[in-house]
Formats: C-alpha cells, structure tokens, sequence
C-alpha cells in the first residue's frame, strides 16, 4: 500500500471573501476546494504552495502559518492523502478568467463571502470556520467526496 500522498491549500481570504476553485477536469463536479495540491519532493510545504497556487490562479503568494490539517482517503480504493492548509495573502497578481491551469484541472476560481460559501459542496466541512476563525484544527479522517 503506498504512503499517504502530502498536499498543501491555501486560506486565502481577501477583503473578507474566500478564494476557492473548482478542481475537476471537464467541469466534472460543483465541489469547491482552496486552491493547492500535491507536494513535490525536495521542496518545503510553503514553496509547494506558493508553486501550485500561481498555476491554479495566477497570483502569487506569501505563506503564513498553518490552520488546518485535513486527512481524507477513498474507503473503496487505495487513495489517502494528509492536506496542510496554510493562511496565505496575496502579494501579487489578480484573478482572471483567462488564466489556464497548465494541469488543465482548475477550471473556474472566485472569491466568495462567507453567506456565498455556505451554499457551496465545499471540501473539507471544516474550511469556512478555518478561513473566518483561528488557531490550528484537524480534521480526522474522513472519505473521498464526488
């Protein structure tokens, strides 16, 4: 069975709204997550972040500290990854629609206000009382939505 797989998100609120994507390829899914991704080796948890916000987005970043934990895995498969979700701001760069994921995978990203996100399939749960709150939570284990 392989490792867990790291990822790395960003909580990213400006002008009191949150950033999120939808990260399905073909517009597959209505399920919204904060922007981020996979951990490359050999790289620190805030330059994977900062890496993979600017292909998500286009903006670039600062990392602060981390706020959330978040551990989920497809009970019927082999997936199971460990997300680090770090505070972040942005430091340059602005959102448009004409930006292209190189992944191809994002394929809408917005900000939204905290009414907007609790409308939203949102994952993980826990990401609106993350992004308005404070301190460092974990959220267990939980399955893989679709």
């Amino acid at each position: 069975m392989p490792s867990p797989r790291i990822a790395t998100r960003a909580v990213i609120l400006h002008e009191d709204r949150l950033l999120l994507v939808n990260a399905w390829r073909d517009v597959q899914s209505d399920l919204w997550c904060a922007p981020g991704g996979g951990a490359e080796r050999h790289a620190s948890l805030p330059d994977n972040l900062i890496r993979e916000v600017f292909e998500e987005t286009g903006l670039t970043i600062a990392v602060g500290a981390p706020c959330l934990i978040n551990e989920f895995h497809d009970p019927k498969g082999r997936f199971h990854q460990v997300e680090v979700f770090f505070r972040a701001t942005i430091t340059a760069g602005a959102l448009s629609d004409l930006w292209q994921d190189p992944e191809g995978i994002v394929h809408t990203r917005r900000f939204f206000t905290r009414t907007e996100v609790a409308k939203l399939r949102l994952k993980p749960s826990s990401l609106p009382d993350v992004a308005w709150g404070t301190g460092l939570i974990y959220d267990a284990l939980e399955p893989i939505m679709r």
